[in-house]
């Protein structure tokens, strides 16, 4: 494996793809949380986030203020559901590449198929 600074000394190849595919995990949750951080700025979904409470979605500030106005069940919630993506959801097909997961890619007429001979050497964010 490919390691010019060598930052994985002392590591094995299985190792190795287990960091890698962990990297790209955090970076995607990362672009989705970057996105969500600008939507919200704009849009907010109608209702409420708890009918109970009577919070509203307009209601829930923007940033590190939305931590303390969203209920502790809400996170739970939340938490559970990421929980779930990971463990059972969202699993890495055996032999594949860091970050693959069986589900083809995707273009404007939807599906087109999963990748196969040397398209499958490259990594997709």
């Amino acid at each position: 494996f490919w390691d010019p600074l060598g930052l994985s000394k002392g590591i094995d190849e299985a190792k190795f793809l287990q960091y890698r595919t962990a990297e790209l995990k955090h970076g995607r949750v990362a672009m989705a949380a970057v996105t969500g951080y600008v939507v919200a700025e704009y849009v907010r979904w109608p209702g409420y986030i708890s009918p109970i409470d009577g919070i509203k979605f307009s209601d829930v500030p923007n940033g590190i203020g939305a931590f303390t106005a969203i209920p502790l069940l809400g996170w739970v919630q939340l938490i559970l559901l990421v929980g779930w993506l990971e463990t059972i959801l969202k699993q890495e097909e055996g032999e594949s590449y860091p970050g693959s997961f069986g589900t083809g890619y995707f273009s404007e007429f939807g599906r087109v198929g999963k990748l196969s001979g040397n398209d499958s050497n490259f990594i997709f964010l």
